[in-house]
């Protein structure tokens, strides 16, 4: 999923919906959110300043890419076909860049190109909404993490798209349950953000590969679609009307359908599916 966000955010009316078409879903924690491995807390500074820095406060980027290749070891597979949404798409990306006899096909959504280095990311994104990001602040409590879940689905819904608790209350109750609340730890994602890439380029992906954007996303613009597109030989642009940075119920079954249709084109053999997160 996106950055400082746990696995418990992919919906499970989407997941339930790729099931429905033959896949078998895994979804992981990048290090630093979730269950997954923290580092040592210490002085990162915010997010945007991490995405400006020279160097990495923590890690690279290829070590966030490693890992997903990491948990295809643990379960036994070969390869997958991947999809990965918002920061889940850039991983995905370079998963297919860096090792590409794992990757069956790459659905990247939501996500800025991964060849965008330093101050080149603020033209994909939508600054008001990020200072908006910044002066959210409530309290440590479970109604706090509530409210602040619901305020974050709607800051990243598509314009006249009613979200309400309910749209959120799964991932919340879910990380309650498991003790994290990664969308809070603003130095995590400083680290995530702020992890350096070295790799190749976004022309050497030779996975099948299917580009998603909302048209109506308050957080990052279409442009960015349209460049990861344009960049990769062979890649097919959808973007989606009414459809935003927050993946809300309706947009379920065109996403299942989409990354469904990609998979038959990429291959015949019996698919599973692993989410770049």
């Amino acid at each position: 999923m996106g950055l400082g966000t746990s696995r418990f955010w992919f919906p499970d009316g989407l997941v339930a919906a790729l099931v429905s078409r033959g896949f078998h879903v895994v979804a992981y924690d990048q290090r630093d959110a979730g269950e997954s491995s923290r580092l040592p807390d210490r002085r990162v500074g915010p997010p945007l300043a991490a995405l400006l820095r020279r160097e990495a406060p923590a890690y690279s980027a290829e070590d966030l890419t490693d890992d997903g290749v990491a948990v295809l070891d643990a379960l036994g597979w070969d390869d997958a076909h991947l999809f990965g949404h918002s920061m889940g798409g850039l991983i995905a990306q370079r998963l297919a860049i860096r090792h590409p006899r794992r990757v069956r096909s790459l659905t990247t959504s939501s996500a800025v190109p991964s060849d965008t280095k330093g101050l080149s990311v603020l033209r994909y994104l939508r600054l008001k909404s990020v200072v908006r990001f910044a002066a959210l602040h409530y309290p440590e409590t479970p109604e706090g993490n509530l409210a602040l879940a619901t305020r974050v689905a709607r800051l990243l819904a598509a314009p006249g798209q009613r979200l309400d608790e309910d749209d959120v209350r799964e991932f919340v109750d879910k990380e309650a349950a498991h003790g994290v609340t990664s969308f809070r730890d603003a130095k995590a994602q400083s680290r995530q953000v702020g992890a350096k890439w070295h790799g190749g380029a976004l022309a050497g992906i030779t996975a099948p590969t299917l580009v998603l954007h909302g048209e109506g996303d308050p957080f990052l613009r279409v442009r960015a679609a349209y460049d990861i597109a344009a960049a990769v030989p062979g890649a097919r642009l959808r973007t989606m009307p009414g459809v935003g940075h927050f993946l809300a119920r309706a947009s379920w079954p065109a996403y299942a359908d989409e990354i469904r249709a990609l998979a038959d084109r990429a291959d015949t053999r019996p698919s599973v599916a692993g989410w770049a997160t």
